[in-house]
């Protein structure tokens, strides 16, 4: 199949055409027919599937057709919900080329950024706005923002959003938009908190499942390191020394490690920068323009910091922390080995992280092979260690921790 037997106009084909695109991705073939029938979706499918494309032709054809040029200003017509500034920079900038000879509008508005200019194109009419779900809010609350024309909203990284605690905003949004609307839901992975959100919100939807074999890159070699967390940054620091070169991504679970982490490796002389939730727009951009354009070679971030963002080439990925959620690892180990190179990933599994790796290897069905070998081995007799962030310590997390058979450390 090609894109011209989806039965998109002449002006979206025209667009795809000189994008030197042919043939539709399985999730572009399934998603665009559903779409221009109006069908509610929930769809699996994870970044780098052609997602965005999945569900921004459709959109852009349905509002082509009906445009109405007697009408004077344009209204918000398709509105794209999206977790991240990275993630809805990056939608919008696929909506303004798709359309490129259509008349269609596009823009994009996130927190972290002057809100002024946002208002200035606001005003000016859209019809397709894109939007992390706080902005967007907050500018509906100001009288900004319209949604009563609202005929499509899409739901993009929808386990993500949730995960980021925007379960009542997304709530909120999608009863401000008018009942009739059409809801395209797309999640990277499907726990119940998200097929529970679609049960509330969408009607009778088709579902869409392309979610890739599990199984991890063929050119990623993965390696297993089992330490103490209290160990990690000695491990880090060696393997850095001795075996690990070239182009590195590690990934952490909070924004306190990213930037104990990165800290650390300064003092040791390392080119090193870091993006997570609280760096404002501008430094998360200079932060990767600086690991892209190889002026550092490690590159510190979070899971929620680095979804959706353009990092190739990659020499090697540490799962610093192992990700509670199976899928993350292999999103994670997949940035290093593409295009036929190879890449390999170390993973540091402190004594309370061994669930992770379990759930990890039975997703992929394959186990990862441990590296005994390393001077700063766990104990097979270490309990987990329990960890509280300062100044959260109450009496009833002492009395959990216990003074002696536990050992509780501050991360």
């Amino acid at each position: 199949m090609q894109f011209k037997d989806l039965q998109l106009n002449k002006p979206i084909l025209k667009a795809i055409s000189a994008k030197g695109y042919e043939i539709p991705t399985p999730i572009q073939e399934q998603t665009i027919p559903l779409v221009l029938a109006k069908k509610d979706i929930i769809a699996s499918a994870q970044t780098g599937t052609g997602k965005t494309a999945a569900f921004a032709l459709p959109i852009l054809q349905l509002l082509f057709d009906k445009q109405d040029a007697s009408k004077k200003g344009k209204k918000i017509r398709a509105l794209v919900i999206s977790p991240t500034r990275e993630l809805a920079l990056q939608i919008e900038e696929n909506f303004a080329t798709y359309a490129k000879f259509t008349n269609l509008k596009s823009t994009v508005i996130f927190g972290g950024a002057s809100i002024e200019p946002q208002k200035d194109v606001l005003r000016k009419g859209v019809d397709i706005l894109i939007a992390t779900p706080g902005r967007l809010l907050d500018l509906h609350k100001q009288d900004c923002i319209n949604l009563d024309y609202i005929e499509t909203l899409v739901l993009d990284e929808a386990d993500l959003m949730l995960d980021m605690g925007f379960i009542d905003d997304v709530k909120k949004i999608e009863r401000l938009c008018p009942k009739s609307k059409q809801i395209l839901l797309f999640s990277a992975t499907m726990p119940h908190k998200v097929v529970e959100l679609a049960n509330s919100i969408l009607n009778e939807p088709e579902t869409i499942d392309i979610t890739p074999s599990q199984s991890t890159a063929e050119g990623v070699l993965q390696k297993l390191y089992y330490v103490g967390k209290n160990n990690k940054m000695e491990l880090c620091l060696h393997l850095l020394r001795n075996t690990i070169k070239g182009d590195i991504l590690i990934f952490r679970r909070t924004k306190f490690g990213v930037e104990k982490l990165e800290n650390m490796l300064k003092k040791n002389g390392y080119s090193v920068d870091s993006i997570h939730g609280d760096k404002t727009q501008k430094d998360r951009e200079a932060a990767l323009n600086k690991f892209k354009n190889k002026n550092v070679n490690i590159l510190i971030a979070t899971d929620v910091a680095s979804r959706g963002i353009d990092i190739s080439n990659l020499d090697a990925v540490i799962n610093f922390d192992i990700p509670n959620v199976p899928e993350t690892y292999v999103h994670r180990i997949g940035r290093t080995g593409r295009a036929g190179n190879i890449g390999a990933s170390y993973s540091f599994c402190a004594a309370d992280e061994k669930t992770y790796i379990k759930t990890i290897e039975e997703l992929i069905g394959d186990k990862i092979p441990v590296e005994a070998e390393h001077p700063y081995p766990l104990d097979p007799k270490a309990k987990p260690e329990v960890y509280f962030k300062k100044g959260t310590e109450n009496k009833k997390n002492r009395k959990s921790a216990g003074s002696k058979k536990n050992k509780k450390r501050w991360y």
